[in-house]
């Protein structure tokens, strides 16, 4: 026998929720409270957030979960504390602490090692991280005190900002690449300057291309489900940094039978581009229809289909 398909539930909605997250749940616990209690069964994410950490997290809903590795994948910006003088296992202040240090530094000096992070390209991995070897995450190996191996990964640091240090303490925002650990900007830094670093409060202000001002808190979005509908962004509206184009009725079927369609070499028109740009399509009803990618085929620009959206669960 066939595998059966779940049915969908009458509740569940297309779109993007943008939630601020709380301190203490981790992602996966706010996505179920939103599962259960909204009955939203189809649910992801655009990237998560440590449980200590607040702040923009995308939740995607139904047709939309086809969109995380475009959601998630934008720049992210942070504001944050750390203090110095301490070294814990988890790189955070809510990990065991390993070693204390006395602080030998200058305000002028820790701005200037705040500032250095724009100079790095790669960081280590926390082993306390859900990033995984030999299939096991990282943080499951460490609960187990097993040796974790040493992982690093490319960065980009687009913006930095000291904030404000009263030492020990003190406070940053850095815009960054998707899948930074902030907590391993801070972890060098403490090594750089001899003396340990722990991050204490995390604050994720962007999450490209939605902010912390459109972001709903999450006791007000499970206490007021009425409002659950008109508080969703309509799947179409979900990626506002990508050109947008809306298709005639024969352009919309050969795209749903696979077809790439010309890209167009003139400057504000339908279809128009240039190689390796991205955008959305909609149906003539303005339904969303399919990510497309600007490829050569046949030595011509053609927008590639990415991921159709035609198809409703």
């Amino acid at each position: 026998m066939g595998r059966r398909r779940n049915k969908r539930s009458p509740e569940q909605l297309d779109g993007l929720l943008i939630l601020n997250k709380p301190a203490g749940p981790t992602s996966a616990a706010c996505l179920n409270d939103i599962k259960h209690r909204l009955k939203q069964y189809k649910i992801g994410h655009g990237g998560t957030l440590d449980p200590m950490a607040t702040g923009v997290l995308l939740v995607l809903l139904g047709q939309a979960t086809k969109l995380a590795p475009y959601l998630s994948g934008g720049t992210k910006t942070y504001s944050g504390t750390f203090r110095l003088g301490i070294t814990t296992d988890t790189l955070d202040i809510q990990g065991e602490v390993l070693k204390e240090s006395p602080v030998d530094a200058t305000p002028e000096e820790v701005e200037r090692e705040i500032l250095y992070w724009k100079e790095l390209t790669e960081q280590e991995v926390p082993a306390y991280s859900a990033a995984k070897h030999e299939g096991k995450p990282l943080y499951a190996l460490a609960r187990e005190g097993k040796e974790t191996p040493v992982k690093t990964k490319p960065i980009v640091i687009s913006h930095v900002e000291a904030l404000d240090v009263h030492m020990p303490e003190a406070a940053f925002r850095v815009s960054c690449s998707a899948g930074t650990y902030i907590r391993s900007l801070v972890h060098s830094l403490g090594t750089r300057m001899g003396c340990g670093a722990a991050l204490t409060s995390l604050v994720r202000e962007a999450s490209e291309p939605f902010g912390l001002d459109q972001a709903l808190d999450l006791e007000d979005v499970l206490e007021h489900p009425e409002l659950f509908p008109e508080r969703v962004i309509p799947l179409k509206d979900t990626l506002p940094h990508w050109p947008c184009y809306r298709l005639t009725a024969p352009l919309a079927g050969l795209v749903m039978n696979g077809s790439w369609l010309p890209v167009v070499d003139q400057p504000g028109a339908m279809l128009a581009g240039t190689l390796g740009d991205r955008a959305l399509l909609l149906d003539q009803d303005e339904a969303p229809l399919a990510l497309v990618e600007a490829k050569l085929q046949d030595d011509k620009p053609k927008w590639a289909i990415l991921r159709g959206l035609w198809t409703q669960d």
